[in-house]
């Protein structure tokens, strides 16, 4: 099936010929459903917080900053922006020259409401030598959205969405995500050196860009709130690029017979997560951003979900030092269980039948991995992963964030928790990946490669399947310890398309 001329392209990108076997075999088995126990609910897994106990996190939390730990903000920012404008594109296309649907008059009516009006403006008048007002008047309504899609113009049809300007100001000043996520960076993950750490992952065409907005405004910002950051980049590894197949489960190739690959989908990103070395990680999408009006509402939350992670992850440690120890109790032994079960929410009905001894490998097993704390915000409607008990390959029963794909829908049982699920994930992450000893753990021992996606694509004018491995916050982390927390939907504001950039919560 392969040449040597695959063999070397293969050794290039750092992939081995077991790999590509083992993702063949994956195209024509396809990936098994997760068998689910119950949809998590608040009671069932997803936690909330009192007023009491919120005190209590966020005091937790900002000891925790005092301390000598490493603290990373994780942002996954290479995704292209062109889904944001699919209906501007639309436009261009369609067969008519005036805004015409809900969508394309909306953004036409509120056009001065968006942070880039002035940017735009200056490329019509550069190109069109008119204003956008002149060009509306006059009915060049394609002109203006050329103006901020193409090369030509803007280029916002092209570029990422952490590059684009999301926010305007009072002062006319306006904002790019980038520039957002680390003035809430400043908020809640800073340590005690008064340092930020973030780190976003870009794609390799962007990698520039994005340097040269960091070298430009990283100076201002440190002046205005009196921090420094410490900004790195990475991009996804050639290794994690996957195979594509012809629907006959055969290599696809390009038509000089060279292999076709395609990006693994953000669950490569664990081994970019799983490159940095930190005692905790927040990881947050690049668009999940608000104006300063609404930051310190958002990041109360940021700072609750890491009070949490701090004080399980210490009783964890407390457990496992007990227990390496060697002097421990049966009822000892019985406390930490009970601890694994309600707090951890790993359930295992044959644990309290175990021996002394099988129980301490298997506690140790649960307890010495990493740590994720998740915010759940209720379902309203918006798209995300849910919140449910999974059985996993051992035949224990743990929360799990689920994508639809990786649910039976023709299984009544299955369907009906997806669909009365109450909860959904923003992705709101705040992570533990050291042990007790303070070594970083392998990431990449955790991922469940049974847990991956198939859809299908098209290259010149031929159909393949393209494979995602296991995702960031679903299949990657499946076996880590994973609790729930309930938080406000405010703290969930996505930008999926240019007219959500109208939504109050992104008006500044």
């Amino acid at each position: 099936m392969f040449t040597e001329q695959d063999v070397n392209f293969l050794n290039k990108k750092g992939i081995s010929l077991e790999e590509i076997e083992r993702q063949i075999e994956n195209f024509k088995t396809g990936f098994p459903f997760l068998k689910l126990h119950s949809a998590a609910a608040v009671g069932n897994g997803i936690k909330t917080v009192s007023p009491q106990e919120e005190s209590s996190f966020l005091n937790e939390w900002n000891n925790y900053c005092a301390s000598n730990k490493t603290i990373i903000k994780f942002v996954p920012a290479s995704g292209a922006a062109s889904r944001m404008f699919k209906n501007l594109f639309e436009f261009l296309d369609a067969s008519y020259d005036v805004p015409t649907s809900d969508f394309e008059k909306k953004f036409f009516d509120n056009i001065e409401k968006f942070a880039f009006y002035q940017d735009l403006d200056a490329a019509c008048l550069r190109n069109d030598y008119k204003s956008i007002k002149e060009l509306l008047a006059n009915g060049n309504y394609k002109h203006v959205v050329a103006n901020l899609l193409s090369t030509k113009g803007l280029n916002y049809g092209n570029l990422p969405k952490g590059l684009l300007k999301f926010h305007r100001y009072a002062n006319g000043y306006s904002c790019t995500p980038v520039e957002e996520h680390l003035k809430e960076g400043a908020i809640y993950a800073k340590n005690s050196q008064g340092m930020v750490n973030i780190h976003f992952t870009v794609s390799p065409e962007h990698n520039l860009l994005f340097n040269q907005l960091i070298d430009d405004k990283k100076p201002v910002l440190e002046n205005e709130l009196s921090t420094h950051f410490e900004v790195n980049f990475s991009e996804q590894k050639p290794k994690t690029d996957t195979i594509a197949v012809d629907m006959n489960n055969e290599p696809f190739r390009e038509e000089n017979g060279e292999l076709v690959f395609r990006p693994g989908g953000h669950g490569a990103l664990i081994e970019n997560l799983n490159d940095l070395s930190a005692d905790i990680i927040f990881i947050k999408n690049i668009d999940n951003v608000v104006p300063d009006r609404l930051k310190q509402n958002e990041a109360k939350y940021k700072k609750i979900l890491a009070g949490v992670l701090v004080e399980v992850q210490q009783k964890a440690f407390e457990c496992l030092k007990l227990i390496d120890s060697g002097k421990y109790t049966h009822d000892e032994l019985i406390e930490i269980l009970e601890f694994v079960q309600q707090t951890l929410n790993i359930k295992n009905p044959e644990a309290k039948l175990l021996e002394d001894v099988e129980l301490v490998l298997y506690l140790k097993k649960k307890l010495d991995r990493p740590f994720r704390v998740c915010g759940m915000v209720k379902n309203v409607g918006e798209p995300g992963g849910g919140p449910f008990f999974a059985q996993n390959p051992d035949g224990t029963i743990s929360l799990q964030i689920l994508e639809s794909s990786q649910i039976d829908m023709n299984d009544d049982v299955s369907r009906e928790m997806f669909e009365k699920g109450t909860h959904f994930n923003p992705v709101d992450l705040v992570c533990g990946v050291k042990d007790y000893r303070g070594h970083k753990l392998n990431l990449l021992n955790y991922v469940d490669k049974n847990t991956g996606f198939i859809s299908i694509k098209s290259k010149g004018g031929k159909e393949l399947k393209a494979l995602e491995l296991p995702g960031l916050w679903n299949g990657a982390m499946s076996d880590w310890n994973t609790i729930f927390v309930e938080v406000p939907i405010e703290t969930f504001n996505p930008v999926k398309t240019v007219n959500d950039l109208l939504r109050d919560q992104h008006q500044a």
